[in-house]
C-alpha cells in the first residue's frame, strides 16, 4: 500500500482535482474538523456506551458514491484506521487508494513523541462544515 505524509496529500489533491479526501474517522471525529473538501465514511462507529464498532455499511456506501476508478487519499487520526480501509477498498477492486501516514491528528509513540505530523498540525486547511456530498448521513442515503 502506497503511504504519504499528510503534506504530500495537500501537495497532491492541489496539484490533480481528481483527488478526494476520504476521513474515515467517525462522524463526531470528522464534525469537530476535517481537511477542507474531504468526504466521511467511516470505518468503525463511536457510540459513548461501547466505545468503536464496526461500521457495517462501510463497503456498500464506498460502493454507492466512489467510482472503482477514483484518485483516493485516505485518512483517519492517526493513520491506523485508514490503513485498514485501503486494504479493504483494495480487495473491492479501487486501484488508486493512498493511505495519509499521521493521518489528521498526528502518529506518536509510546512516549508521546509525534513520529509523523498530522494534517491539523501542519497548519492545512480545516474546515466544520459539510454538505451532502460529504456527511455521512447523507452518502449512507444513497444506498438504500
Amino acid at each position: 500500500m502506497k503511504e504519504i505524509s499528510p503534506q504530500e496529500a495537500y501537495d497532491l489533491m492541489k496539484s490533480d482535482a481528481e483527488y478526494i479526501y476520504l476521513d474515515v474517522r467517525s462522524v463526531p471525529e470528522f464534525e469537530a474538523g476535517h481537511p477542507e473538501g474531504a468526504v466521511n465514511i467511516p470505518l468503525l462507529h463511536f457510540d459513548p456506551n461501547r466505545g468503536m464498532s464496526p461500521n457495517q455499511d462501510f463497503a456498500a456506501v464506498v460502493e454507492a458514491v466512489i467510482p472503482k476508478n477514483a484518485k483516493l487519499v485516505v485518512g483517519c487520526k492517526s493513520g491506523g484506521r485508514s490503513a485498514n480501509a485501503c486494504q479493504v477498498m483494495s480487495q473491492m477492486g479501487y486501484s488508486s487508494v493512498v493511505n495519509v501516514r499521521g493521518g489528521f491528528g498526528g502518529q506518536v509513540d509510546n512516549f508521546g513523541r509525534v513520529v509523523e505530523a498530522g494534517w491539523s498540525m501542519l497548519g492545512l486547511p480545516v474546515s466544520t462544515e459539510s454538505d451532502d456530498n460529504s456527511c455521512y448521513e447523507s452518502l449512507h442515503s444513497r444506498t438504500k
